[in-house]
């Protein structure tokens, strides 16, 4: 089900594309917004808030990475890029650069209002009454209330999907996850995304993390998967 009144700016500048996404959106229960090139998202954004962009890659005056690079300098918007079948590579930056997922076109408004549904009910979601204080590790702490990763006092500022792969991390620190495995975690089984796609997350948190003195946070175990690091324990 739909979050209810939840905003979606939907950035194409095909206008049969962004009145297929806005009708199956709209059906779902959101309150849709279009623009269609990257120069109107960004006046759009700023003028609408909205809780999520689905956002093209090839656009006219500013591509949908340079929106998403604009964006993500002042913002913690999710956003779900529309990508080309052979744009692999701008796939990948899109997620290096902080998107939360992507759709390769020809695509089902289906499976786009499926994925608008579960990464808004990420970015979302909300610790239990009672939860517990922040979970450490080392000289990482996750606040699971307020949806941060700190080391010290400063936040990492992950996005939702970011945050919640550190977590599987960090619930079984001594486990090794195999990307299968953090795919169903994270989306649940059956949902298509690439192993990539994770490796891409995974390189993301390392860096925001690494700019803030911890380069130690996540190990990789060649050919299986991923473990949470010492985190700059002593």
């Amino acid at each position: 089900m739909a979050i209810m009144a939840a905003r979606i700016l939907i950035v194409d500048d095909d206008p049969h594309i962004r009145e297929l996404l806005a009708f199956a959106l709209a059906k779902a229960g959101y309150d849709c917004r279009e623009a269609g090139d990257g120069e109107a998202a960004l006046a759009a954004a700023a003028r609408e808030a909205p809780d999520l962009l689905v956002l093209d890659i090839n656009m006219p005056r500013l591509d949908g990475l340079e929106v998403c690079r604009r964006l993500r300098a002042a913002s913690e918007v999710p956003i779900l890029f529309l990508s080309s079948r052979d744009d692999e590579v701008d796939r990948i930056v899109g997620i290096e650069i902080g998107a939360d997922d992507y759709v390769v076109k020809p695509f089902s408004p289906r499976e786009v209002v499926a994925r608008v549904g579960a990464i808004l009910k990420r970015s979302r979601a909300k610790a239990p009454a009672g939860a517990p204080a922040p979970a450490a590790h080392g000289r990482l702490r996750l606040d699971r209330e307020g949806w941060a990763a700190l080391v010290g006092e400063m936040d990492a500022g992950l996005t939702a999907t970011e945050f919640q792969l550190l977590a599987i991390l960090a619930a079984s620190p001594a486990r090794v996850f195999t990307r299968d495995e953090i795919i169903d975690r994270l989306h649940g089984p059956g949902f298509a995304v690439t192993d990539r796609t994770i490796d891409s997350h995974i390189r993301h948190i390392r860096r925001k993390l690494a700019a803030l003195g911890l380069e130690d946070a996540i190990e990789t175990r060649a050919g299986i998967g991923y473990r949470l690091g010492p985190c700059g324990a002593r």
